[in-house]
């Protein structure tokens, strides 16, 4: 399995639109760069067929340290969530059909 990086889609993208490199290098930066504010807000954004980002919050619980085995207060904390949409979810499944 393959990893992309940030600049490789750029690169792809610029390719495709015929654009200016440093142009989309900086709306795909400015893109991530809401995504994050807005998941820091509390808000939920959602992309059609696409998918959707939220924050859920995750309870206080207490864990265990493995070497000493004395319990360790773990404090609650938020965590981004990404659930596949309907698109996304056939295409990963292999299960999209030709349009």
């Amino acid at each position: 399995m393959a990893t992309i990086t940030k600049k490789e889609l750029v690169d792809r993208i610029t390719e495709m639109t015929q654009s200016k490199h440093g142009t989309v290098k900086v709306v795909v930066q400015q893109f991530l760069s809401e995504i994050t504010s807005e998941l820091a807000k509390g808000n939920r954004i959602e992309f059609r067929d696409f998918g959707v980002f939220e924050v859920r919050k995750i309870a206080p619980r207490t864990a265990q340290n493995p070497k000493t085995l004395e319990p360790v207060e773990v404090p609650a904390k938020r965590r981004a969530k990404f659930k596949m949409g309907r698109i996304m979810r056939e295409k990963v499944n292999g299960q999209a059909r030709m349009r």
